[in-house]
């Protein structure tokens, strides 16, 4: 029986070209949701953050909020907000990440820019440190995450990543397998690292 009970997404708040991310966004929101699963992201109600949160919501899904107060009327509006299940605002993005690790049981990436990247390496940066043995996933929409999963080989290649078995993201193509290779991974929710040295990074 899966342990997953709560997935962490990292996306763009912007929708990026054409309807394909959107698209996606509200697939993976739909599938997370209809899994009876919890989705904790970014708190925006804007972009590809915000078609995952409608499509989870939709499909009787949980959502969980955690926006920094600075971003609230950037990325979001408060009548919005105010429709999230659960909502945490923070004062700084250290928080943000923070808790939304803490909350999560898996992490899957969806496409997004340098603050999508930032999230998402991080939790892979913890998991080589050891702080976690959480699924994670980077959800390929149309080969977007190719150039990143290219930079991960090289870099094991030319030897700066010696502990590969810790940092090894699951990539799938679709936003359906990214929750469907999730619920068939065991995480160790037991493991979720030492918050004070977390706390630290």
């Amino acid at each position: 029986m899966s342990t997953i009970r709560s997935i962490c997404v990292y996306c763009g708040s912007s929708p990026g070209r054409g309807d394909l991310y959107m698209a996606a966004g509200l697939e993976l929101g739909r599938a997370i949701g209809s899994a009876g699963l919890r989705l904790v992201y970014g708190g925006g109600t804007k972009g590809i953050m915000g078609a995952v949160a409608q499509g989870a919501s939709g499909a009787g899904g949980q959502v969980t909020g955690i926006i920094p107060r600075f971003l609230m009327n950037k990325e979001a509006t408060e009548q919005a907000l105010s429709e999230l299940d659960d909502l945490i605002v923070t004062d700084n993005m250290h928080q943000r990440k923070h808790i939304m690790f803490e909350k999560s049981d898996a992490f899957v990436a969806l496409p997004g820019g340098i603050g999508t990247v930032e999230e998402i390496v991080e939790i892979m940066t913890w998991a080589q440190l050891g702080h976690h043995r959480k699924p994670v996933v980077f959800c390929n929409i149309n080969g977007f995450w190719d150039p990143m999963v290219a930079l991960l080989d090289h870099m094991q290649s030319e030897g700066f990543i010696h502990t590969s078995h810790l940092v090894k993201p699951l990539v799938v193509d679709s936003a359906r397998a990214a929750i469907e290779i999730v619920l068939e991974t065991t995480a160790d929710t037991a493991r979720t690292g030492d918050a004070a040295v977390i706390d630290k990074m």
